[in-house]
């Protein structure tokens, strides 16, 4: 009964799936406001198994130099050393990568920016902060609507940007840095 009676409040299905995306959506910025640092690094793990390209494949099939069964050594012992040295190498691959990737800048503190750092316009309930993330500042809706990627940082999928930062991403010859 209660379910039809959620449901009633709606027009459409697809009215009601868009108002649960707006309050998924509102969820996930305030996680995001409040567990920024958190969310950054559950978003790297996440992009780390899944987004970047495959590691070196590696056939785990022990060949005759691989293994030296001594008398009294159980193949099982055998296969514990191949997976050892092959965790070891994924590790060694998985080290390497993050560190030809830069660390993104450290985000200024919500608590620390009560105006907008381009326009100064005063942060409301309405108006919200967003972090850039290529320099970590905080902007407005309106000084923030553009996206790029920002592959040194991780970034493959483009993300939220100053509109400082998207004129140096799109055209790094003509803006100045100060």
């Amino acid at each position: 009964a209660s379910r039809n009676e959620a449901r009633s409040r709606f027009r459409s299905s697809s009215d009601m799936i868009h108002r649960l995306f707006v309050c998924i959506s509102g969820v996930a910025d305030q996680l995001q406001t409040n567990f920024a640092s958190d969310l950054r690094n559950i978003l790297r793990a996440v992009f780390d198994m899944n987004c970047s390209e495959p590691l070196m494949s590696f056939d785990t099939s022990p060949s005759k130099s691989d293994v030296i069964l001594h008398p009294g050594t159980s193949t099982s012992q055998s296969e514990t050393s191949i997976n050892r040295r092959t965790a070891s190498s994924v590790r060694r691959e998985l080290r390497r990568r993050r560190r030809r990737l830069q660390e993104p800048p450290k985000w200024m503190p919500d608590d620390l920016s009560f105006h907008c750092m381009a326009c100064k316009i005063p942060f409301t309930f309405v108006r919200r902060r967003h972090h850039c993330r290529n320099c970590g500042k905080i902007f407005c809706g309106r000084c923030s609507t553009n996206s790029v990627p920002l592959p040194h940082f991780g970034h493959i999928k483009p993300v939220r940007v100053c509109n400082r930062c998207f004129m140096f991403q799109v055209t790094p010859f003509t803006v100045q840095q100060t």
